[in-house]
């Protein structure tokens, strides 16, 4: 049976050359369509609430497609744009989400059309050795050694958990085949109380149990005590515990705080422990003309993580995790003969998933390379020097005003504080925070984070947006503040109703 050949008009959404001109036509109406959306932005988010966000996604009837593309932006704007949260308006100060660089935009443009997949060179091709240039100039940043046959090496990576997830794959397996002599039951991972929570989930991912990620205590600023860390590595010594792992945190999600890695890689280097370093969130650092000291002692680390879409300013997902020895990354290696057959005859393929978690992987390295050959470097590490500088003056601002508790004077560019209303109680204040977090939303003029210091709830500023002012970010302050009080006034009103 002979299958007939689809129609021209049929075939006209793949993209091809015949189809070039419903390409570029769509693809203008479409950044119209942004360009429109963005200019309508008037604060980080409508404060849509979950239920009514959820309806407007269910009413949609996936199996009618709308009758042109117009319609369908209309409805894209109904489901997704009109209540998106957008990083670059001043009034967000949540979490570690940056405003994007357009060099990156331009790239995801290739990245999307061309789809090329980084698993194999067959797939790829120059995208191999554009992923594998940027990975060798990430580990000159670091301080790692070049050496041809054990020398620096890595893999791009959807983001810090799955950087973190292979870094501990490497140390387990290391340890198991060493000092634990294959008993798992004997590794432990030491991490800061302060470290990211993808050490315990990474962990119970390779088969360790919850205990056996121990929390060190960290210092007045929030970073690993090097002692307490002395303490816990000799006491796994003394029970007969293998350390596999030491994860040191180069700017914790909450204070920005960096572990002081040179006396915790000397440690390390002592008790022959795998030192990781994740710099998912201080990584940009690396490009800092004014603050790059501050991870000094991070090129003595075995890997390294860094999220390139965070504080290099890329869009999601553009992580890496960087390995001082490229032999380490051969846990994750497994030869296919459908896709990366072991090379007997020489052929030389360089292919990527011999040394990645993931087959399939986006070509999100583009995106990075586009900015460099466009910005440079400099660039990328002056703006990470203006948010830094901003959390700064944010904190002598606010330091300064009247009933706003602050934790801490920050150690990247994050501000933990609290609204501390006249006459409301300490047993009430988390509840009271945590309702100025939500009102702020719903009101659509600004966005904080929340975080727990001392078994109470504060509000956090995360500042990575080079455009914002001090004014800006100081009103999103006193916005806080001012909600609060009207909460505060009306808990009032209602306590003196009943």
């Amino acid at each position: 049976m002979t299958i007939p050949a689809l129609p021209s008009p049929v075939l006209q959404h793949l993209f091809r050359p015949e189809a070039a001109d419903d390409y570029v036509e769509t693809m203008r109406m479409g950044l119209d369509h942004l360009a429109a959306a963005l200019a309508g932005t008037a604060g980080p988010s409508s404060g849509q609430s979950p239920e009514k966000a959820a309806k407007l996604v269910a009413d949609v009837d996936l199996d009618r497609p709308g009758d042109d593309l117009g319609e369908v932006l209309a409805e894209l704007s109904r489901v997704y744009l009109d209540d998106a949260v957008w990083f670059h308006e001043p009034g967000y100060a949540a979490h570690l989400n940056c405003p994007v660089v357009i060099p990156a935009l331009l790239a995801e443009l290739f990245v999307s059309g061309v789809n090329s997949s980084l698993d194999t060179f067959d797939q790829s091709v120059g995208g191999t050795f554009v992923e594998r240039r940027l990975v060798d100039w990430t580990a000159r940043r670091i301080g790692f050694e070049d050496h041809p046959e054990h020398g620096a090496d890595g893999i791009f990576t959807s983001g810090g958990t799955q950087s973190n997830l292979q870094a501990l794959h490497i140390a387990r397996d290391l340890a198991l085949a060493g000092a634990a002599g294959g008993d798992v039951r004997r590794l432990r991972v030491l991490a800061s109380d302060q470290a990211h929570f993808s050490v315990q989930t990474g962990a119970r991912l390779l088969g360790l149990a919850d205990e056996q990620v121990v929390p060190v205590r960290s210092d007045d600023r929030r970073r690993m005590d090097v002692g307490a860390l002395e303490d816990a590595l000799d006491g796994c010594h003394a029970l007969g515990l293998v350390p596999m792992a030491v994860v040191a945190t180069a700017g914790t999600t909450d204070f920005g705080a960096i572990d002081p890695l040179l006396p915790i890689a000397d440690l390390c280097h002592l008790h022959a422990t795998w030192l990781h370093v994740d710099a998912a969130y201080g990584g940009g650092l690396l490009v800092s003309r004014r603050h790059r000291h501050r991870l000094s002692g991070i090129e003595r680390a075995d890997s390294v993580t860094v999220d390139y879409h965070k504080t290099w300013f890329q869009p999601v997902s553009s992580s890496a995790l960087i390995v001082r020895d490229r032999r380490s990354l051969s846990p994750v290696t497994w030869h296919a003969d459908y896709l990366n057959p072991q090379d007997p005859d020489g052929t030389g393929h360089p292919n990527q998933v011999d040394k990645s978690m993931q087959t399939t992987r986006r070509f999100d390295a583009l995106k990075l390379w586009l900015t460099l050959r466009v910005m440079g470097a400099d660039r990328i590490g002056d703006y990470l020097d203006t948010v830094i500088e901003l959390a700064v003056q944010v904190h002598a601002r606010i330091d300064e005003l009247d009933r706003i508790d602050v934790a801490a004077a920050p150690e990247l560019s994050t501000l933990v504080f609290r609204c501390r209303p006249a006459g409301v109680p300490e047993g009430e204040l988390a509840a009271l925070n945590d309702a100025v977090r939500l009102t702020l939303y719903e009101r659509g003029a600004a966005m904080v984070a929340a975080t727990t210091v001392e078994g109470s709830r504060w509000l956090k500023l995360t500042l990575l947006n080079p455009a914002a002012t001090v004014d800006s970010l100081t009103g999103i302050v006193e916005q806080a503040r001012s909600v609060a009080d009207e909460l505060a006034a009306d808990r009032v009103l209602e306590v003196a109703s009943r």
